[in-house]
Formats: structure tokens, C-alpha cells, sequence
């Protein structure tokens, strides 16, 4: 039997994000594995209206740009110096610089040179524009702790409210 398919070179494997976060988290000194957050059930509720007739919000857990931080733009090294520990929020109808050089990605297989994978404010604008959502006011940032009970109990209320209060009827998690 031959193959008809074909396969990526042996080298070619996807990388093991999970079972490297753990050794990290135990090399780090941690009593345990960094363990996911995950449910049996997630909570689903269909849009009210239709998409067009929509109000989106961005939530990102990209940070804004702070100079006085060292090194953040595309390539830099991890910096926890430019992570931030509350939520923020920033007016979508004009451009924000945010970086991702707090976050822990594969800085070896990336190059973290398009804003719009973590930040796609721009396009969202343009879509709004065609007329596919309507683009709330603002758009929210969730700050990156690695505390899971901080994100439940502070982080998501806090995400939650401020959409309430934009009206929003869905919102778009762009986690970097």
C-alpha cells in the first residue's frame, strides 16, 4: 500500500507547548506543574441578533507600550518588566501601541512582527466599517499574571462589567 498523502518531514513536529510550560514551571521551582484551566462545560449563549446588528468588543492580553521598560518591540527577549497586573481599557476609534514582550511564546519559531495577531484593532475597524459588527467604544486588556483565581475572581468580572457597561453582545478574546 503506498501513501497518498504527503506528510510533513519527521522534523517537521508540532511543538509540545504544554509539556514545556510545565518543565518550565517545575525548573522555576514550583511545587507543581503549571496545571490548565478547564471545564467539563463552558457556558454557550447564542447571539440575541444577528452579527451585523452586533456589538464586539476586543480583549486582548496584549500591554501597552511603556518606554521606560526596556526592550518590547518585535523579537525582544522576555521582559516581566512590562507586564501589567490590572485591567485596562483604550478607545477603539484610534491606534494604540501594544507589545507582547511580557508574554512566554516561542521566540525561536516566531517572529511576533504582526500586531494584528495579538492586537487586530485595525481590521476590526475596517470590518465595522463594512458593516459586519459594530465595534464597541472601547476594547479591554487582560493583564497576564499566571494566577488563574485572580482571572476568575478579579480580571473577568472587572472585563465583564466594562463590556456591560459598552453594551456589547459579544466580545473577541485575542490572547497573545
Amino acid at each position: 500500500m503506498t501513501d497518498s498523502h504527503i506528510f510533513a518531514p519527521d522534523h517537521d513536529a508540532p511543538i509540545e507547548y504544554m509539556r514545556r510550560t510545565r518543565d518550565y514551571y517545575l525548573a522555576l521551582g514550583y511545587d507543581n506543574p503549571y496545571r490548565w484551566a478547564h471545564y467539563t462545560d463552558a457556558p454557550f449563549q447564542p447571539l440575541a441578533r444577528k452579527l451585523g446588528d452586533s456589538t464586539l468588543a476586543l480583549i486582548t492580553t496584549a500591554a501597552p507600550y511603556q518606554p521606560d521598560k526596556g526592550d518590547q518591540g518585535p523579537g525582544a527577549a522576555y521582559n516581566a518588566g512590562a507586564k501589567f497586573y490590572t485591567v485596562y481599557s483604550g478607545d477603539t476609534a484610534v491606534d494604540h501601541d501594544t507589545r507582547i514582550s511580557h508574554i512566554g511564546y516561542d521566540r525561536k519559531h516566531t517572529t511576533a512582527t504582526d500586531s494584528n495577531t495579538w492586537f487586530p484593532l485595525p481590521l476590526m475597524r475596517r470590518f465595522a466599517d463594512e458593516g459586519r459588527f459594530k465595534l464597541a467604544p472601547r476594547f479591554h486588556g487582560a493583564p497576564t499574571n499566571r494566577s488563574q483565581r485572580v482571572t476568575l475572581e478579579t480580571d473577568a468580572p472587572e472585563i465583564l462589567a466594562r463590556c456591560r457597561q459598552d453594551q456589547v453582545d459579544a466580545a473577541l478574546l485575542v490572547p497573545a
